[in-house]
């Protein structure tokens, strides 16, 4: 599972310009089961998205294509995890230690 940390490198009324292209990008990866959640930071400097998947560079090169990516609006801070412990709710996701 990993974890895109976006941080904005433009004012929020360039952002905006943007904006349905990049909530375009994110349904893309909401339907292709990538993207689970997502959401605005507080305060409004970037967002958050927790992705799943085992594959670091599947998930950067998803990230390259996010128009804010291609048009140098943000930057990114990827972390991979291991959801070892997840709510019922997301127990689809949850992954087990190497053994």
């Amino acid at each position: 599972m990993f974890i895109i940390e976006l941080t904005y490198l433009v004012p929020l009324d360039r952002v905006d310009e943007l904006l349905a292209d990049h909530v375009a990008w994110l349904n893309a990866q909401y339907d292709a089961g990538v993207f689970i959640a997502s959401g605005r930071k507080v305060p409004r400097d970037g967002g958050v998205v927790l992705a799943v998947g085992d594959d670091r560079a599947a998930i950067d090169e998803i990230v390259a294509t996010d128009p804010f990516n291609v048009n140098d609006f943000a930057t990114y801070r990827i972390t991979e995890f291991l959801a070892t412990k997840v709510a019922p709710e997301l127990a689809a996701f949850q992954q087990k230690l190497p053994s």
